[in-house]
Parts: structure tokens; sequence; C-alpha cells
């Protein structure tokens, strides 16, 4: 990492403060002290008539260095520096690019004048960090574009494009190009014309809307349920109508403060540095050649199939859809055009780039016209051999160094890499459902993968806007292997007592979004059940008895696609409990021997999540992936794991591994030893005090 620096030049009677510090121009100490002294030297200049403060490389500044939350900021603080910025005697003028956020955007919002190059992103998005703005971002913005603008940047963390901050009065003047020669420009005017010096703490907030504050708390509170930040947001925003602005500003600092050292902050201040960890990859060169992928190839036109030819397209990368028929193709393809269609009736994407994406998408049922693909993805049903019989064939007709992946969820890759005699071009790209909405994307090596070609999947995934993570070859992977022991427990405690509401609430009490019913029900009890067959040799005489899903697809309850699973679905698709399941749920336990009782939602919690902490730690112990890093960012964002909690790894630790240990030994006892026995690393790290993340 380069040293934090600000560079001083002069043009003429304009002063030109360039903060320099690659790769975001995070505001380090470096930082803070060179524009301090640029601040100094210009005021103390009687030949310097005007200060810009601008940002070298990609962006202005992407805000505070967040690698110095948790310890004291050496002086100067970021507030001192914005202080004395607005209080120069001499215009200050920001020139913007690239990315002005956080810090960055307080900054220039104590600036006096704004510049801003056209496409240039403004925002506060600390509420991401589990904090707010702490260097007056919540008194300053509300002052120049209201209230309801401001709650919709600070409380909801959305960025502004130039031109709409422009129009609400953030920017002064938005410019297509050449950023230093409009802003020399500006400046020089400004001075010439002997412009009154614009002070943004000065300005006398008018609130327009006194409901506005209400109406942001409901929908934040329902939308970020659980989190802390945007709710303080609002109270912070308001603070800026409410007290004098001197008097805001201490307690914004306050309140910052206050959520820094709290645990959801950071918890999701772990959650942003662990999705950046884990592009780094031990024992992987960084700087080894990717193939290229120029077109793409899906075999298998269902669900997943087609989600996954749409991210091809989306990407910019042509993609045959193989389906066993060419008519089926197109059928396929129909569908993809409706879920465009979609879209655009939405206004999430524009008709002209919905044709663009359907044009780049072509259906085949010929294997042999696979030829010029550099990357084919299996995406059929869950069946071993015709997987491995499907890759024996493609393996016939591709090109060479066309790179072979299966999108599996459970089964063996290193056999099915056998199986295509290709075995150093072959690996897992396990995308989640649905595959063109999901961001998180599971790469998968087996021990024959070739370094190039796991270098490529990861590039590919980052073009395609995904979020990779590199994991082993092992049953289930890291998502679904630890999600089948949640279901697990789920079901169990079905059996022994609960009804689906209550797991789901308990679990969505916990900050889940969904329970794993719910889930179970969106997805359609029809393709879990051919998950569960899939594995049904792997599993456990009591999880073979627990036939639950069988008994509701006998009976054609398929979710919400019958309006009827676990659930029972109105009109509107809403989830109502269902006496019916009640009855099923109890006739099977007094078939199956088992008394029922009464379960807390203490207990579901505890034992969904012991479950899956135990088998984290395993697949850590087992070197599936090499650090709790890649875990928790899989929970996250693959099965919306509460970012205020960190992921389950990092919420183990913070209660404490030998709580975790004492939990699993109670639940061994009762459950069952073949369920709950501890993972040997969480119990050597519980016996020396220690979690998964300490050194």
């Amino acid at each position: 990492m380069s040293e934090a620096t600000v560079s001083f030049t002069t043009h003429g009677d304009i002063a030109l403060a360039t903060i320099e510090h690659p790769p975001v121009n995070a505001l380090a100490h470096g930082v803070r002290v060179g524009l301090k002294a640029a601040l100094e030297r210009t005021a103390a200049d009687p030949n310097l008539a005007a200060l810009i403060i601008r940002g070298a490389g990609k962006n202005f500044s992407a805000g505070a260095d967040v690698r110095e939350f948790g310890r004291p900021f050496e002086p100067p603080q970021l507030g001192e520096v914005i202080e004395l910025t607005e209080a120069l005697s001499k215009p200050v003028i920001a020139a913007l690019h690239g990315s002005a956020l956080g810090g960055g955007l307080e900054l220039a919002l104590a600036c006096h004048f704004r510049v801003a190059l056209a496409g240039t992103r403004l925002g506060l998005p600390e509420v991401k960090l589990g904090i707010i703005p702490g260097g007056g971002g919540t008194q300053r913005l509300p002052r120049l574009i209201g209230a309801r603008a401001a709650l919709s940047v600070i409380a909801e963390g959305k960025d502004l494009e130039a031109a709409e901050a422009q129009r609400l009065g953030l920017v002064d003047l938005c410019v297509p190009a050449d950023l230093e020669t409009a802003a020399l420009e500006f400046a020089r005017r400004v001075v010439r014309e002997g412009a009154p010096l614009r002070r943004t703490g000065d300005i006398v907030p008018v609130l327009d809307e006194p409901q506005v504050f209400g109406e942001f708390t409901k929908s934040v509170g329902r939308r970020q349920r659980g989190f802390l930040a945007p709710l303080e947001a609002v109270k912070a925003v308001r603070m800026a109508f409410e007290l004098p602005f001197a008097q805001g500003l201490g307690r914004e600092l306050e309140m910052c403060m206050a959520l820094l050292n709290g645990a959801q902050s950071r918890a999701q201040r772990h959650a942003f540095a662990a999705e950046r960890e884990i592009a780094r990859i031990p024992g992987l060169k960084a700087d080894l050649p990717a193939r290229e992928i120029r077109a793409a190839a899906v075999v298998g036109a269902g669900v997943m199939g087609r989600g996954i030819a749409l991210c091809f397209a989306s990407a910019g990368i042509p993609v045959q859809l193989l389906a066993r028929t060419a008519a089926a193709a197109e059928e396929a393809r129909g569908q993809i055009a409706k879920l465009c269609a979609a879209q655009v009736a939405r206004g999430s994407l524009a008709a002209a780039e919905a044709e663009r994406r359907l044009g780049l998408i072509s259906g085949t049922g010929a294997v042999s016209e696979l030829r010029r693909a550099d990357l084919i993805v299996e995406a059929i049903s869950e069946h071993r051999g015709e997987k491995e019989a499907l890759f024996a064939e493609v393996a016939v007709h591709c090109r060479a160094g066309a790179i072979l992946a299966s999108n599996t969820s459970f089964l063996d890759l290193t056999a099915l890499g056998r199986a295509s005699g290709r075995a150093a071009d072959f690996a897992g790209l396990h995308f989640f459902n649905p595959a063109h909405a999901m961001r998180l994307l599971e790469v998968v090596r087996t021990p024959a993968t070739a370094p190039q070609v796991t270098v490529t999947l990861l590039q590919l995934a980052r073009r395609l806007g995904k979020i990779p993570v590199l994991v082993g070859a092992a049953e289930g992977f890291v998502a679904n292997r630890m999600l089948a022991r949640r279901s697990r427990e789920a079901l169990f405690m079905l059996e022994e007592g609960a009804l689906p509401e209550q797991v789901d609430a308990a679990l969505t009490n916990f900050g889940f979004p969904l329970g794993p019913f719910a889930v179970a029900d969106l997805g359609g009890l029809d393709v879990v059940l051919a998950t569960r067959r899939a594995r049904f040799a792997s599993l456990t005489p009591r999880e073979r008895a627990a036939d639950l899903l069988e008994q509701l697809n006998a009976l054609g309850r398929l979710g919400q696609k019958s309006a009827a699973g676990w659930y029972r679905y109105d009109a509107e698709r809403r989830a109502l409990p269902d006496p019916l399941v009640h009855e099923l749920i109890a006739r099977h336990s007094a078939a199956r021997g088992i008394r029922r009782r009464a379960i807390s939602e203490e207990e579901i919690q505890e034992r969904c999540l012991c479950a899956m902490i135990n088998e984290g730690a395993r697949l850590l112990g087992e070197g599936v992936v090499p650090r709790p890093q890649e875990i928790d960012v899989i929970w996250l964002h693959g099965f919306g794991f509460p970012a205020y909690r960190g992921g389950p790894m990092f919420y183990a630790d913070e209660l404490g591994l030998p709580r975790v240990l004492a939990a699993l030994e109670r639940y061994r006892d009762t459950v069952g030893a073949e369920y709950f026995t501890p993972a040997p690393l969480l119990q050597k790290l519980a016996a020396e005090g220690r979690g998964f993340y300490d050194p």
C-alpha cells in the first residue's frame, strides 16, 4: 500500500491539494495531515485566492480508512480537517470524480462549492458498516438537499449520480470532461466575482415534510429489520432540523462512536473485510494468466440452466442453451424472454438491454454444436450417472482447452471430472437460485483442477457480477453441506414438537429473511425432494425416516406453486399456518413413537446454528476452505445470514467457543452423537481459549 500523501501545487493564485492514496484515496492519517497542511498553507499565503481539493487516480475519496476502525484515530481527526475546510476564509472547491463516499463526501460537503465530473457517485454508505456518518454528513446533507433526499442517501445507503446531485443542489456544476480545467475556471470565476462563501453549516434547514421521519422509520425498520444504524441515521438527520448546527455535530459524533463500538458494527465491518479477504487465495499465483472466455454454453434448460444462461448474456458473453431438443431449447429461450420482459415492466431493465441480452442466447438440441464454447456449464438433474454420461459425451465434441463445469449441489465432482476425461479442465460452478439474481457463486476445484482453470473461473465470476468463493470438492461443498445440517435439525424438531411456523419465526427473529420451511415452499417441495432423493444413500436412518417431505409431495403440496406446502397460501401468496399440516406432523410423530413436547425459540435457534457452526468447523479442519471468511461470506450472500451478526463462524466467536461446545455436548447427549459430536477443531480451539478468527 502506498503511503498516504497530499500533494500541493499552484496554478497562478489557485492552489490544488491532490489526495494521493491509492486505490480509493481513503482518508488515512497521512491524508488528513496533508489536507490540514494544505488548508493552513492556503490561508497563510496572501498570493493564493482559492483552494481546490481533488483526488488522484480513479476516485475523489471513498471515505475513511476502515483499517483505523477499532483503535484510536491519530490526530488530526477527520472532523477537525472538515471544520478547517468550512471555516477557511478563502473559497474551497471540491473537484469530484469517480466516487465521493462516506468521509470523502463529508469533506466535499464542508467545501464552499462542488464541481463534479459526469457519472461521479456521491453517497454516505456508513449504515452498511453498522454506523452513521460522524463527520457532519447527517447535519450538512439535509441542509443542501432536504430531509427526504438526505434520508434516502444516509438511512438507506443509496448513492447519487452527479447529474441528480446537481439537480438536488448538492453539486454546483456537473461537467462531461476535463474536470481539472473546469474546476480551475470555476475557482477563478468565484474569485473574480467575489462570490460569497457558501458554508453549509450556516444554512438554516427548512422541513417541508414533517411526516418524512416517521415514514423512513417504518420503511427502514421493515426493509432493514434488526439493523440499528439505519434507525439511528433517521434520528440523526432529524437533529439537523431540531438542534443548533454545532450541537447536532457533537451529538452525531457521539451516536457514530457508540455504534462503532457496538457488536453490530463490529460484525458488519467483519463482513466487509471478509468479502475482500477471500479474493486473496492462499497458494494461488496472482499473476497466473487466465484463459479467455469469449463464448459459453449451458447444458440443461430448466430453471437453473435458464438463469445461468442469462448470467452470461447479461455480462455480454454469447451463450448456447442446450436442451433435449432444439424445440425445447427455444421454449426455454422464450421463458428467459418472459423473465426479461418482467424486469422491463418493473423498470429494472431497459428494453434495449433486454433485447441485447436475448440476442446473445441461442438454443440448440445437439451436443455437437458446442464446439465453439470456451466454457460449458452442466445444469441437468442431480443424477450422477446422467451427469457422467453427459460429460463423457461433451468431452468428445468440445474444443481443446475448453473448461467443463458442473452446477451440481451435492455430487462427487472428482468422479464427474474423471468421467469427462478432462479432469484438469474440470471444476464446479455452483450457482444459487435464482442464478441471474443471486450474487454468490461457489467456485469448486477438485485436486485435479488446473490452477489456470481456477483463476479463469474466479475472474469470470467477477465478470458476471458475482461474489466468487473458492472451495474444495466435498459433499455439499460449503453452502449446502452446512444447510443440510440446519435443515436436519429443523425437521427433527418438527418430529419432536415444533410446528413449521414456530421454526421459521425463531430463525427470522434471529435475523434470517425467511425460515427453512418458507424457503422450501418458495423453491418448490418437488425440487427439495429431488435433492433429498439424490442424497438418500448418505442419510442416517433417522433422517430417512423423517419423511414428511415425501408425505407432502404425495398429497400434491408442492409449495407456493400449488398454493399449499408446509403452509397454505392465499391469492396474494401470503403464507398461512395450515391445521392439515399440523395434523400430518402429529400423526407422523405418533407413528414414529416420538412423544411431542414444547420446544422453545432458544432451542430452535441454538440447535440450528450450532449444527451449522459445528459443520463449518469440520470444513475448516478438512481443508475444504482455508479460512473461516469463506464460510461467513457464503452464508451472508447465499442464505441471508444477518450481516449484523457477521456470519456463522464470526457469530460463534462472539458467543465464545466454550459456550458453543457446551451446547453441542448437551445436544450430543439428547439428539445423538452422530449429529452433534463436536468437531475436533472446535474442541481444540475452545480448550485453548481461542476462536476461529484468533491467530
